[in-house]
């Protein structure tokens, strides 16, 4: 049934393999008789409450639901860093995967660990730089391997940014995007070992310059196609929709798929035969993962990132970030869908969707309700009007936008009256910038520090309730599938 019908070292050192253990105080493991056998942990980069409004509002309307709406349990998080009240990627998801507080910038390692920034090559890409302290901390995905589960990583970012990195990576700063993908090559300088002789099942987004050598148009000063020593390795490389729609289930031989130079395209403009969507991708990552979840299986841990999110709200595109919530929620929505299928009930599985991060999106004034919108109704994008109908006006006599920003590149110089006055027209534009209170250099709006929602459906999922610390979710997950 749908959803819907449920009530240190140095950081190469690190790359390599010496995951610490798990510190004993952590909750205790659920019998294995009420493990999560399989868990799927979608974030939402970047996905706070205000933007999960408005896209519930721009998909549905007001009163509609997204998939998250009707997961049965749920929390708030809150967010902070070790050294900010407002997170990074890396800090926040890493916080998530393994349960310690990270300084912005860190990915997976211990308490403390300092964030240092890597120095440049005359190319202007990053070179290694050694933590001043820390070791790895375990992840979950690293406990999954570690208990014989299958593991997967799905994103439409580069499969090395920030937020994936922190699943399977260890370093002191989120920009050694070349060694993360080093630490995916069974075998290879900079593996790391923790991931099993495999290496990660299944593993979809994009990226592929931190692959590939100068040579190859990469970002690889050391001259390795990892590409090529994956396909040697005996993994399945593909890079566009016609290599990953033939991927088909086979236990022990993992698939990674690349579809993109770096980021994937954004939902709405990507090109199908080229990039597959995040529901797809999400789909395909289940259906090959699916035999580690059968009777004789030991499960399936799986992470779907919907990062293009956190990348339109950067840049203060409204309607593209709402896009993008509306793909990330039918990915959830598949998702749901194929396991429900694999699993009635969900009574072995436990799916997590929450974000990492807040962003400074406002929902401004007292509109009229709007309804979803359609190609002949604005909705949420267009222009804060009176219950009337008729547009509502600021202090100089101008309309102004129902979404906003507290921080952007588009705030108005002195008086909005200088300007031409807005119309829906111009706000609903795929590539209008709403207006910000303080401006920022173009594409840099910052992310805010407020809490998140969390949603949480079957296996163990009544362990996430209340307000609770984001390093808190990893001990929950922990728990629930006695890792």
């Amino acid at each position: 049934m749908r959803l819907s019908t449920l009530a240190g070292a140095a950081c190469l050192a690190v790359l390599a393999g010496c995951a610490s253990a798990p510190p004993a105080s952590l909750a205790t493991q659920a019998p294995a008789a009420q493990r999560a056998k399989n868990v799927i942990f979608f974030l939402g980069d970047g996905l706070g409450i205000n933007t999960l409004t408005a896209a519930r509002i721009f998909h549905a309307g007001e009163d509609g639901e997204l998939t998250i709406d009707r997961m049965p349990e749920s929390a708030f998080v809150k967010t902070f860093s070790n050294n900010a009240m407002v997170t990074d990627s890396a800090a926040g998801m890493a916080a998530y995967m393994t349960g310690v507080k990270h300084d912005n910038g860190v990915i997976s390692m211990s308490a403390g660990t300092r964030s240092v920034a890597p120095g440049k090559d005359v190319n202007g890409n990053a070179l290694v730089s050694s933590c001043e302290n820390g070791t790895p901390a375990v992840t979950l995905l690293e406990l999954a391997r570690r208990r014989g589960m299958a593991t997967g990583v799905v994103t439409n970012t580069s499969v090395t940014d920030a937020t994936p990195a922190s699943t399977y990576g260890h370093a002191c700063h989120r920009k050694l995007e070349t060694d993360f993908a080093a630490s995916l090559v069974p075998g290879g300088a900079g593996y790391n070992i923790a991931l099993g002789a495999r290496g990660i099942d299944v593993m979809f987004g994009g990226g592929t310059q931190f692959f590939t050598p100068f040579t190859h148009g990469g970002k690889r000063a050391d001259g390795r196609d990892l590409l090529a020593e994956m396909r040697a390795q005996g993994m399945r490389v593909v890079s566009d929709s016609a290599g990953f729609n033939a991927l088909a289930p086979n236990a022990g031989q993992p698939a990674i798929g690349l579809f993109a130079t770096n980021h994937m395209d954004y939902d709405a403009v990507r090109n199908p035969a080229s990039q597959p969507s995040l529901s797809e991708m999400t789909r395909k990552a289940i259906e090959l993962l699916a035999p580690h979840a059968g009777s004789q299986g030991a499960g399936f841990f799986l992470v779907v990132e919907g990062g293009l999110i956190d990348h339109a709200l950067h840049a203060t595109l409204g309607k593209r970030a709402l896009q993008e919530t509306v793909s990330f929620n039918h990915a959830m929505q598949e998702a749901l869908d194929k396991m429900e299928a694999l699993d009635p009930g969900l009574k072995n599985t436990l799916v997590v969707s929450t974000a990492d991060h807040d962003h400074t999106l406002l929902l401004n004034g007292y509109t009229v309700r709007t309804g979803k919108t359609t190609p002949s109704n604005p909705g949420v994008l267009g222009l804060v009007r009176n219950l009337d109908g008729t547009p509502k006006l600021d202090k100089e006599g101008r309309p102004f936008t129902i979404i906003g920003f507290g921080t952007g590149e588009n705030r108005i110089n002195g008086n909005r009256n200088t300007q031409p006055a807005l119309t829906d027209e111009v706000v609903t534009r795929d590539d209008y910038h709403q207006e910000a209170v303080v401006r920022t250099r173009t594409g840099a709006e910052t992310h805010g520090g407020s809490d998140v929602y969390l949603g949480a459906a079957g296996a163990g999922a009544e362990l996430f309730r209340g307000t609770i610390d984001n390093t808190r979710v990893f001990s929950l997950i922990k728990t629930a599938a006695g890792l």
